[in-house]
C-alpha cells in the first residue's frame, strides 16, 4: 500500500460558520494502481487532491503516503516527502516561460541539490521517455499544448517519485492531445507508475483501472455504496 487515508475530515470556517468539505473520506491506493476520483466542480476532490499532495491538512484523520505518517511531519520534512515522493501535473502545466523544455524539466532535480551535469542528463532522458528528445532546447512558446503537458509529466517524473498526482491533466488540451496525455499515463503505469488523477470527464476517467466518485464531499467506488475503510 503506498497511500492511505482514514476517517479524513476536512472543514473551512467563513466567519463563524463551519463549512465541512471533506466528511470521513476513508481511501487506499496500492503501489503501480492507476485510480481516477471523479466529481462535479464543488465536490470536493480538489481539496482531496491537495490533501494527497501535501498541500492542505485535513481538519482531522489519519494520512500515510509510503509508510510515513504525514500528520506529523513539520513543513520542512513536507517539503522533503513531496519532493521524493510525489509528482505532480496540473490542467494550466505551470512551465517557466523563459526556460526550455530540459531546463523546466531539471526544476525538482536542482531543489533536490542534484549537480548540474547530472541534472541535464536526467532531463534529457525524462524528455526522452515522454517523446520530446527532440524538443529539449524550445521554450514553453515553441510547443503545442499537448507537448508542454508532456514536459510538465517529465518534470513530475523526473525524480522518480512514489505517485504521480495528476489534477485535470487533460482540461486545457483539445480532445486529440488528451487522448495522447492519457497514451502517455497508460504507458507510464504499464511500467509501474501509480498515478492518481482527478477529473470531472467520465471519458478521461475511463482511462484509470479504477474509478472513484467523489459528491458534497463523500467518495463512492464506482457506482455503489460510500467507500469503506
Amino acid at each position: 500500500m503506498i497511500l492511505k487515508l482514514q476517517n479524513i475530515y476536512k472543514d473551512y470556517q467563513q466567519d463563524k460558520l463551519v463549512v465541512p468539505v471533506l466528511k470521513d473520506i476513508c481511501l487506499t491506493v496500492d503501489e503501480g494502481e492507476y485510480v481516477a476520483i471523479m466529481g462535479p466542480s464543488g465536490s470536493g476532490k480538489t481539496t482531496l487532491m491537495n490533501i494527497v499532495g501535501c498541500l492542505d491538512k485535513p481538519t482531522s484523520g489519519v494520512y500515510e503516503l509510503a509508510g510515513e505518517d504525514v500528520l506529523k511531519l513539520k513543513d520542512k520534512e513536507l517539503s522533503d516527502l513531496r519532493l521524493r515522493s510525489i509528482g505532480f501535473v496540473f490542467q494550466s502545466f505551470h512551465l517557466m516561460p523563459r526556460e526550455s523544455a530540459a531546463e523546466n524539466v531539471s526544476l525538482p532535480l536542482s531543489y533536490a541539490g542534484v549537480r548540474k551535469k547530472e541534472r541535464k542528463i536526467r532531463a534529457a532522458k525524462a524528455l526522452e521517455r515522454v517523446g520530446l528528445g527532440e524538443r529539449i532546447n524550445f521554450k514553453p512558446t515553441q510547443l503545442s499544448g499537448g507537448q508542454k503537458q508532456r514536459v510538465a509529466i517529465a518534470r513530475a517524473m523526473v525524480n522518480n517519485p512514489k505517485i504521480l498526482l495528476a489534477d485535470e491533466p487533460t482540461g486545457a488540451l483539445d480532445s486529440k492531445s488528451g487522448e495522447q496525455i492519457m497514451e502517455l499515463f497508460h504507458t507510464l503505469n504499464e511500467e509501474g507508475v501509480t498515478i492518481v488523477m482527478i477529473t470531472h470527464d467520465p471519458k478521461i476517467a475511463a482511462n484509470a483501472k479504477r474509478v472513484i466518485r467523489i459528491i458534497d464531499g463523500v467518495i463512492y467506488e464506482g457506482d455503489g455504496e460510500a467507500a469503506q475503510s
